[in-house]
């Protein structure tokens, strides 16, 4: 049984993202980025970085056009660009296979995993890396000057290595939490729709944050990714 402290917390972490959410959304329709996939990057990051991420955007995202960011925060910036693909990739991947659970069928349920979670993780890695490309497109494009084409090879050789390591931590916590600490600890399978699931994938996106960042800052001094 899931304690009864653990679910209210839950339910206070995921409102305070989702309020850092909508605080940084307020913001940036009056003082919108330079670079407008930052508009969507910034919120969608406050939902799991909460504070951490409230405090990075007015502190260095918020109206601040060419000026120069220490590299520490540039590459956290650039790992957020990142991470915001993937929290909507897997937002989308999660429910989707809750609803419909014969896709999870697809990516190998029943025949090569015998949990669902694994199968999803195939789903969720597919559509994350999809909305990791169009991010990166539209923020190494327009910067470059790049057409169509070039945009994606850019986009491609700019996301992959970053995107697999925020996925790889994320999934680390997430084995964790979902056969140590749910099924092992307390007795009880964690679901999509339930706020344990969403808290715990809080605090997995910012493992994932954790094993990108080094990467990030590696692509970013190889001029591999742009420094935002």
């Amino acid at each position: 049984m899931i304690p009864g402290w653990l679910h209210i917390v839950s339910i206070v972490w995921l409102a305070v993202g989702a309020a850092c959410a909508i605080v940084i959304a307020a913001d940036v329709v009056r003082y919108p980025q330079p670079m407008w996939i930052m508009n969507v990057v910034w919120p969608v990051s406050a939902l799991f970085g909460t504070i951490g991420v409230l405090g990075q955007y007015f502190t260095y995202g918020r109206g601040r056009g060419h000026r120069e960011v220490p590299m520490a925060a540039a590459v956290g910036t650039g790992a957020l660009h990142c991470g915001s693909g993937c929290t909507l990739g897997d937002i989308c991947a999660e429910w989707l296979a809750f609803f419909v659970p014969g896709v999870a069928v697809w990516f190998g349920w029943h025949s090569l995993f015998a949990s669902k979670m694994f199968a999803v993780w195939i789903l969720d890695y597919i559509v994350a890396y999809a909305f990791g490309i169009v991010f990166q497109y539209f923020s190494i494009a327009p910067m470059r000057g790049l057409s169509l084409g070039d945009g994606i090879i850019a986009a491609i050789k700019a996301d992959t290595l970053s995107l697999t390591a925020w996925q790889i931590g994320m999934y680390g916590f997430m084995a964790v939490a979902y056969f140590g600490i749910f099924r092992s600890g307390f007795g009880v399978t964690l679901e999509t729709n339930s706020v344990e699931f969403w808290f715990t994938m809080q605090i997995a996106m910012m493992c994932g944050f954790a094993t990108a960042y080094p990467v990030n800052w590696w692509l970013i001094r190889i001029g591999v990714k742009e420094r935002m």
